[in-house]
Parts: structure tokens; sequence; C-alpha cells
């Protein structure tokens, strides 16, 4: 997958692209759909797969003193489209000037003349142009005009359930549901980064620790999760079970979140290396204890607690992305 971040960068061979347009934070189902019906309508015009997005997500550029609420991370966002067998990943400035474009001038300036598209996909309530003024009807008036094709794809849900989104995600996970997240998802949901030097008090309890930070990662509900976590270095990502708490270890006087993650039967160096931690079943909330014998009699017992979870887990594994993949 190419990353294309300029107009002027777009290759030959990316004109005539059939284009997936939105935000797509997380990935999940709903968004895999736009993007598989994207990628058959290449397929059938033999035409280059695109995704068209924005950065930084426009929610930050408007409520910039909103907590982080990204479930990817363009970084992350990157890899899951690239596994669905995206060609081009269009990767837009999302600021002043894009906000002021006419949902028009975005279509001409953009789309047909920046470009190139022979298509364009987006799901039923993509809104575009200065006021959120576009809409896919008026995509599909505007592709009429200047030769491209329009396909607005109705929303998404499993059976009997809510409409797939990002915000779906989102309060599942507030809500200390990482299962129904994963089952929005088409996967569990990870928090990935690079492991940190903590204050070495899990070894000395007998539960040594991988720290990540939560970064740009919005921040689920705190408490102790079962996990798996993979070495996003390696080439076959090696993936482990474990038990983590992800909060602000009140018991220790701790005040920055952080994702706290002791892996089962394993002790080698993770100083450095990037980890990605799937969060699969939700054990408690976080909670401040009366000193740390107390503290380890509880991770003791949330230990046995995560490894009968993840004996019985039976759901997607990390970073799965079934069923929309692009067939050469």
């Amino acid at each position: 997958m190419r990353l294309i971040r300029h107009l002027q960068d777009v290759p030959v061979e990316g004109h005539g692209a059939v284009v997936a347009l939105g935000n797509f934070d997380g990935v999940h189902l709903g968004h895999q759909v736009v993007i598989g019906q994207a990628s058959e309508i290449a397929r059938s015009k033999k035409a280059p797969l695109a995704v068209l997005t924005f950065e930084p997500h426009p929610r930050s550029f408007f409520r910039p003193q909103d907590p982080h609420f990204r479930l990817t991370p363009f970084r992350i966002k990157t890899r899951h489209l690239q596994a669905l067998g995206v060609d081009f990943l269009f990767e837009l400035t999302f600021d002043a000037e894009m906000v002021a474009r006419s949902a028009e001038n975005f279509v001409t300036e953009i789309l047909v003349d920046g470009f190139h598209i022979s298509h364009v996909v987006v799901g039923y309530d993509f809104c575009f142009g200065k006021g959120r003024s576009g809409n896919a009807s008026l995509l599909t008036e505007f592709g009429g005009r200047h030769g491209f094709g329009v396909t607005s794809v109705a929303a998404a849900k499993s059976a009997g359930g809510p409409a797939y989104s990002s915000t779906l995600v989102r309060e599942q996970l507030q809500a200390g549901d990482p299962k129904s997240a994963a089952a929005t998802l088409g996967r569990p949901w990870e928090i990935e980064g690079r492991v940190e030097h903590g204050d070495a008090r899990g070894r000395l309890l007998g539960f040594p620790t991988a720290n990540v930070a939560l970064g740009d990662f919005m921040e689920p509900k705190l408490g102790v999760y079962a996990v798996m976590a993979c070495d996003d270095g390696a080439e076959q990502p090696h993936c482990i079970h474990g038990v983590a708490n992800l909060g602000r270890r009140p018991t220790v006087g701790g005040t920055r979140v952080q994702l706290e993650v002791h892996l089962f039967d394993f002790d080698a160096d993770l100083y450095g290396k990037h980890l990605r931690v799937a969060l699969l079943d939700f054990i408690r909330p976080e909670m401040k204890f009366n000193g740390l014998d107390a503290l380890k009699t509880q991770i003791a017992v949330d230990s046995l607690e995560a490894r009968r979870l993840l004996k019985e887990y039976q759901g997607p594994a990390p970073g799965h992305l079934p069923g929309h993949s692009r067939q050469p």
C-alpha cells in the first residue's frame, strides 16, 4: 500500500482509482463493508483500490480540548487498511483551508483534478464540504456532472443490533465491555506502544509488568483486563496471554493513566519493544488497596481469573480483519 499525502504526488498508476471516502477510525465492521464494496467495484473495473481519509481527525480540529478519543491512531489505522488489500491511502490534512472548501470545490479540485477518481464509495451518513453541506445525494449529482460513479452504502449492523459505528465501539469500551467492542470491530481492540521503564514495583511483588503509555488512544473503562500481547516488531508476532491493569495505580499514588501488562510464563526483556495489547475481557474496575500485600494478593486472584477467561476465549484473534481482504 502506498501512502500519498499531497495531490501533486498522485502517481499515474493511481489515476482512475475506486475510492472509499471517510475517517474510518477503528476500521470496524461497518467501515469494512464500505471498503469491501469499493474493493468489489475496483476488481470489476480492474482499477486500483484507494482509501481517502483525513488527519488530524476532524473532531480533533473542531474540539481540540476533548480527551483523546481515537480507536486507531493513524499508524494503526494504516496497518488495518493495508490488511484489507488497499493499494493507495490518500491522506489529506484537515485544517482551516479544508474546512472552508465548499462541497463542489472538494469534488472538483480534490476528487476530480487531484486524485482523478473513477468511482467513490461512502457510508450512508457521510458529509463533506463547508458546513457539512455535501452528502451522498449531492455527491451523486456531482458524479454525474464530472464522470465518476458514486455508491452509498447502507448502515451495517448485526442481527437485531445497532448500526456499527466508531461511537458505538467507544461506548462499549467505556462501559468495560471489550467483548462487545470486538464484535463491532471484527477483532479485539488493542492499545499499542513502546514498552517503557517503570518503577519495577511489579517485579518486587512477583508480577513483573511491561508498561505502555495510553498515548493518543481513547481511555476505556479503567480496571483489570484479560489480555493477549504481541510483539509488533517481529515479522511473525509472538503473542502471549496475560493480565493487565489500565489505570492510575491509586494504591501507590500514581496519577498518569498507563497500561501495566503481566505476561504469563514469560520473563524476557521487552524494554524498548513495540507491544500490541488486545483487551479480551474485563475482570474488575481499578481500586485502591490497603497496602502492597493486599495488592499482591489481588493480583494473584486476577491472574487466575484471567487465565480462566483466556482459556475459554472463543473470539477473533488480535489484529484479525475477517472477510473483506482484496483477492489478487
